[in-house]
């Protein structure tokens, strides 16, 4: 893993565009933050979130269509690849990543896969395994955005950041 990119963390924050509500939270993005395990890249990931409570892990890709989840924050770790993000809906920015990068979307942001190396492998996981719904903002009417905003308001912040723990980003920048 790139040195440089090591521990950096980035943030973001999106605006509502009538039909992908966003967050008035930052996303957080720990650039190089798990050194993927060698003989199953998606471990290292699993257990970092699970000891950090983040839990109901699964390992697979992120959809090709602009989405977000109303009821759970997400966090997604590049095991194995690297990708291009759509974050933010159709308004949103482009951010690359790579294995070894954590993502962290508070509930209501919107994001896409828009392209990927062969084989990319992310590992996902919520706050105290809370369930999720998958909401695809550009195939239903506003009415299911406006539905959303009260769920998004709803979900309660999380303890602790997926890789840095209790005193980590997401606590101090959620809070």
């Amino acid at each position: 893993m790139a040195g440089k990119r090591q521990g950096r963390i980035e943030t973001a924050l999106f605006e509502d565009d009538g039909r992908v509500p966003n967050s008035r939270l930052p996303v957080v993005i720990h650039r190089g933050a798990v050194e993927p395990d060698r003989e199953d890249p998606a471990r290292a990931f699993e257990r970092k979130f699970a000891e950090n409570d983040w839990r109901g892990s699964w390992r697979w890709s992120i959809f090709t269509f602009h989405h977000y989840h109303s009821t759970s924050h997400e966090v997604l770790g590049v095991a194995i690849g690297k990708a291009v993000l759509r974050l933010g809906g159709r308004k949103g920015r482009d951010f690359k990543v790579a294995a070894g990068d954590v993502i962290v979307l508070p509930a209501g942001t919107g994001h896409k896969r828009i392209e990927s190396s062969p084989g990319l492998l992310v590992v996902g996981a919520y706050p105290e395994g809370r369930d999720r719904d998958l909401i695809k903002p550009y195939a239903t009417s506003v009415a299911v955005h406006d539905a959303a905003l009260s769920r998004i308001a709803a979900v309660p912040l999380p303890e602790y950041d997926p890789v840095q723990g209790k005193k980590g980003a997401v606590p101090r920048l959620w809070r």
